[in-house]
């Protein structure tokens, strides 16, 4: 389950049906669960170093029995004042069903995600294809961190 041989099945970038986002949501759970495969408590931060790529941090924001919220996001460091988080996904994890999917995101630094991709106003067919691209967004980042050797572990276990 959660070998990357999965990586194929997204090989276009074009915007399917609701059972097409439903499949690169399960994607994303697989790529999560390869970054993350064990969830830490509600207000656990962490911190994954990978050699030669930038820090990834992780925020726990809710962990309830079926669903988990996430922050996930890389930090750059400025001259004068906080770090900025960029890009800055909060991402919920469905345990029971196997999903996770972006429900915020903030992206000060690409055009097609400075909006509110997850706005419930927006039209149908809009509202599919913002999910779709903001969650396509998250496959390719979690994809990328993994390939980079980013994985988040608990105190206590090392990575072989």
């Amino acid at each position: 389950m959660l070998h990357p041989s999965h990586a194929g099945w997204l090989a276009h970038d074009t915007p399917g049906g609701f059972s097409a986002l439903m499949d690169l949501y399960e994607c994303n759970y697989i790529n999560m669960r390869r970054l993350l495969p064990i969830m830490p408590p509600a207000s656990a931060a962490r911190v994954s170093h990978a050699s030669g790529g930038m820090d990834l941090h992780l925020r726990i924001v809710e962990r309830c029995r079926y669903t988990s919220e996430l922050i996930l996001t890389y930090q750059f460091g400025q001259e004068q004042g906080p770090p900025v988080a960029e890009p800055d996904l909060r991402i919920r994890v469905y345990h029971d069903a196997r999903l996770a999917e972006v429900v915020a995101a903030h992206l000060r630094h690409s055009a097609f995600l400075a909006t509110d991709p997850l706005d419930p106003g927006s039209p149908d067919r809009v509202h599919l294809y913002n999910r779709w691209r903001i969650n396509r967004f998250l496959y390719k980042w979690l994809t990328y961190c993994l390939w980079q050797g980013h994985r988040f572990m608990e105190p206590h276990q090392t990575s072989a």
